[in-house]
């Protein structure tokens, strides 16, 4: 665990180059080259599998051959794209590469803005969650050993189903137990918000708190492992430095893995096998889900 200053650093532009986020994700070519040694993993994929009503409420899931003697962790994981773009289709390799620890990976496609403001993409999300919890004896996974997970806009997503309840626990109904969230290079503590369209999605003004994942830290949260490149220019490291700071205050087990010269979409790219070297993105998340749930 890296060490962290109590004291938060300055909120202010903690979130930057916001009109790049849908585009500082992989090119096209990028994808092609990520995906194409994936196509050739030793998983099975189920595609397109409903979890709601809605067009964009379909997931795949990518579960390991090889058989096993106990049920596998479960990992679902959300791309970024700004909250406004990405497709599970362009992230194969992150299913093959949870599929390759021995886990199972569940990547939900979800409803993007303008179609939807929050709370609309964060509802897709845990109704993408509420039914792989409800499904993992039939994955082959084990319910307690749920991690949510995410890259850029998608670890926002993840985070904020982990701290804020309001998600997850419907009345009558309790929610699925979390067993950690894992976040790769994720905005969590980026207020003011400058630019019109985020205002829009996360506003009225006084609803932008809501969408502070920090502002939901809370004493005996799930455990977290949060990645992010020093070198990132799109979503500040500060914002993983604040989050782990402040729940670390509050008892919370926290991993912060920081990286020289890692930029925002290195971490998720280096789940890739032609990008493994540029971070230790798998190494970590491998180390993270096989702890046992109580850790």
């Amino acid at each position: 665990m890296n060490a962290v200053d109590p004291v938060r650093v300055s909120r202010r532009t903690a979130l930057t180059g916001l009109a790049a986020l849908a585009t500082a994700a992989c090119s096209e070519l990028a994808f092609v080259a990520a995906n194409v040694p994936a196509a050739f993993g030793s998983y099975k994929r189920r595609k397109n599998v409903a979890y709601g009503t809605h067009p964009k409420h379909r997931l795949d899931v990518y579960s390991p051959e090889a058989p096993s003697a106990t049920p596998r962790p479960l990992v679902v994981f959300w791309y970024g794209g700004r909250w406004e773009t990405g497709d599970k289709d362009d992230y194969r390799f992150v299913g093959a590469a949870i599929a390759e620890i021995g886990a199972v990976a569940v990547l939900p496609n979800y409803r993007h803005y303008p179609q939807v403001k929050m709370p609309g993409f964060m509802d897709d999300a845990a109704l993408a969650a509420g039914w792989t919890a409800r499904n993992a004896a039939e994955l082959g996974a084990d319910p307690s050993r749920l991690y949510l997970m995410g890259h850029s806009a998608g670890a926002h997503i993840a985070a904020l189903l982990t701290l804020n309840r309001r998600y997850l626990e419907v009345p009558g109904r309790p929610g699925p137990a979390v067993a950690g969230m894992i976040g790769l290079s994720g905005p969590y503590d980026f207020l003011p918000l400058e630019d019109p369209d985020l205002q829009d999605m996360f506003g009225p003004p006084e609803r932008y708190q809501d969408s502070q994942p920090i502002h939901f830290a809370r004493p005996g949260a799930p455990p977290m492992l949060l990645v992010h490149g020093l070198a990132d220019q799109t979503v500040r490291p500060r914002n993983s430095i604040n989050l782990a700071a402040t729940l670390q205050a509050q008892g919370v087990a926290v991993r912060l893995k920081t990286y020289p010269g890692v930029g925002h979409a290195d971490t998720v790219a280096a789940l890739s096998v032609p990008a493994r070297r540029r971070a230790p993105t798998l190494a970590e998340v491998e180390a993270f889900v096989s702890q046992p749930p109580s850790s």
